[in-house]
């Protein structure tokens, strides 16, 4: 006796479509907390501002460093971590990059020279393991 060919092609299928949704489930990730407006002055704002700007200057093509002028709002959000979502000014400074400089950086003065960006970082921390990611990173010139 034989099936027809619909069920065994039904009892196939079924096992797919299972993992499929499973594998949504844990793409998602699940909310704790939604977006809360907190401090600057945060000890774990400031971390992760720090890695951010680190980031930042390491990835930018720019010849001289950039600095925080101005933290203009930060958010935070309590998913499988904490994302601060920090909006602030940077502006280019005097200073070059160079691998273990320890000079103090102020922003250039000169108009032709200047270069102010407002920047959106997304930072995801741990801060109890030392764990910083830069989840995303948008800059517009100002």
């Amino acid at each position: 006796m034989t099936r027809p060919w619909g069920t065994r092609l039904l009892l196939l299928t079924i096992p797919l479509a299972l993992v499929d949704s499973a594998d949504l489930d844990k793409t998602k990730v699940k909310v704790l907390r939604e977006l809360k407006k907190v401090s600057p002055s945060s000890a774990n704002v400031r971390q992760c501002l720090w890695f951010a700007m680190q980031e930042f200057n390491r990835e930018s093509a720019e010849k001289h460093l950039f600095q925080v002028v101005k933290v203009l709002q930060v958010h935070l959000q309590v998913t499988d971590c904490l994302e601060y979502l920090i909006e602030a000014e940077i502006a280019r400074t005097n200073c070059r990059k160079l691998p273990n400089s320890n000079e103090s950086c102020v922003p250039k003065e000169n108009p032709r020279l200047e270069k102010i960006r407002r920047c959106t970082f997304l930072v995801g921390a741990l801060p109890w393991h030392s764990d910083f990611t830069v989840m995303r990173k948008e800059c517009v010139d100002v």
